[in-house]
């Protein structure tokens, strides 16, 4: 499903639950960045989505992974010849542990450090938050006060901890890092859009009320 999340932000918003895919979010803004593409066979979603913005993958110019979960990150391999792709250090070589060498996605023209990060004219901040994976980030854009939290928080929910890499206090030092930003959108890997100040403070309110203590 896609929707117009504000000017120059798209979300595709997986609401299949039979399928296992995420979320994934274009900024269509000085560049073209598309965030978590998503399983590679689930990929039509994005593709449909993307040709009625008649935006084409050649179009794309920057592949941004919060983390590297087949569900997050396999599709990019569409975009390897015609866009950058980027991740965590941390997180690549978590993967390439993980898969025995045998990681399939594309080899990351670069990696994300925590702190700024300049796309074209735009400016973003990186956040690094381990925890549902030992390089998982969020991606904070000040100007639109949007996050893309990755597997990190969902409305009314957290990223688990219980896959290999994995750590529910890491997980809890993440939330409470990225808890007090100005945000008036809330973008998950999975689950809806979540806009409004007031509703994305409420949504860390039960997430530290219900789920700290399960942590």
């Amino acid at each position: 499903m896609l929707i117009k999340i504000s000017e120059g932000l798209y979300g595709f918003i997986w609401d299949d639950y039979s399928q296992n895919n995420c979320n994934t979010y274009l900024v269509d803004s000085s560049k073209k960045i598309l965030i978590d593409p998503g399983h590679a066979h689930l990929f039509a979603n994005v593709r449909q989505g993307l040709d009625a913005l008649r935006v084409s993958l050649a179009d794309i110019d920057l592949v941004l992974a919060t983390h590297g979960h087949p569900d997050h990150v396999e599709a990019a391999a569409f975009l390897k010849d015609t866009s950058r792709f980027t991740m965590s250090r941390t997180e690549y070589d978590y993967i390439v542990e993980l898969t025995g060498g045998r990681y399939r996605e594309p080899e990351p023209d670069f990696f994300l450090q925590e702190g700024g990060l300049d796309i074209g004219s735009d400016c973003f901040d990186v956040i690094d938050t381990p925890g549902h994976t030992p390089g998982s980030v969020c991606l904070y854009w000040p100007a639109k006060k949007v996050l893309f939290s990755g597997d990190l928080v969902f409305p009314q929910g957290v990223g688990r901890t219980d896959l290999p890499g994995g750590s529910g206090e890491r997980l809890k030092e993440s939330i409470v890092k990225i808890m007090d930003l100005d945000i008036e959108f809330l973008l998950s890997g999975h689950g809806n859009v979540i806009a409004g100040k007031e509703p994305v403070r409420e949504n860390f309110r039960i997430i530290r009320d219900y789920w700290f203590r399960s942590l």
